[in-house]
């Protein structure tokens, strides 16, 4: 800070006319350098840009990981994100066979538990049911690359600059791992459909995993009940009772969306609604 401060002698003793009539304009500009190299320089960690060889990647050195590691927490155990898709997406793994590759871009709802700071550390140990609605899940947390959550790309590197593995971190942790999942199946449906006998479970497998209660539910819309299903969301109801065709969900739920009925599954539903809606 003394060495910027100088600039201004400089220019008094070597610019004396500039300086009479630029004074001001120097020492507003003096006070500004000043600033920038407060805001760029760590003083107390004698950190500043010509510390680390490269800020970027993560690989061949610290990088990003300096600070996005999971192992920096606030006072509410909340790290710095470090999801690979906050700066790339997340890799895809091609082989010499493959002519064309997808690389996958997700821009639809995400689950309450992704957007816990700590979502990363957590997955692999909370694996669900409830994981194959947006995901396919064969091999989970393997490198054979048969499915979404078998990506050698992701499971076959050594982070060696992150704390995924810090066994103090993982006790701190436990606390925010999301209750386990209940085992539910799709119960095979006899006589008329009620909420009770099929719709409640059909909705508890395919739909709250996003659609359930709390502020992250898409469109403000809760099927974890019957109460909640037939209030609708925050465009009204989705399903109007002796109307299947005219009932948003059947619509919805006809075309491209990110968890789909299967066609006998959709004609339950359509048959539900179109009964009244039973409870």
């Amino acid at each position: 800070m003394d060495a910027i401060a100088a600039i201004e002698e400089d220019y008094k003793q070597n610019y004396v006319d500039y300086y009479g009539e630029n004074g001001q304009k120097i020492d507003q500009a003096v006070a500004e350098i000043q600033a920038i190299y407060d805001r760029t320089v760590f003083h107390e960690q004698k950190i500043d840009p010509t510390t680390y060889p490269d800020n970027l990647g993560h690989m061949n050195s610290p990088g990003c990981f300096r600070c996005h590691g999971g192992t920096h927490l606030n006072a509410e155990n909340e790290a710095i994100r470090l999801e690979c898709n906050l700066c790339h997406s997340i890799p895809v793994v091609a082989g010499a066979q493959d002519f064309l590759v997808n690389i996958e871009i997700s821009s639809g709802p995400e689950p309450e538990s992704h957007l816990n700071p700590n979502w990363i550390s957590l997955h692999n140990q909370a694996v669900g049911p409830s994981c194959s609605n947006c995901h396919s899940v064969s091999d989970p947390g393997g490198t054979s690359n048969t499915s979404f959550c078998s990506n050698s790309a992701c499971h076959g590197n050594v982070y060696t600059f992150a704390g995924f593995d810090a066994p103090a971190l993982r006790e701190i942790l436990k606390a925010q791992l999301p209750p386990p999942e209940p085992a539910l199946e799709i119960p095979t449906l006899t006589g008329d459909p009620t909420f009770d006998n099929y719709i409640g479970v059909l909705f508890a497998v395919k739909c709250t995993g996003c659609h359930t209660e709390g502020d992250t539910a898409p469109d403000g819309l809760d099927l974890s009940s019957y109460e909640a299903s037939m209030e609708g969301g925050d465009n009204g109801a989705v399903i109007m009772p002796g109307n299947a065709e005219e009932s948003i969900l059947i619509q919805v739920q006809s075309g491209a969306h990110f968890k789909t009925f299967t066609s006998d599954e959709l004609e339950i539903v359509k048959q539900w609604i179109d009964l009244g809606a039973p409870r």
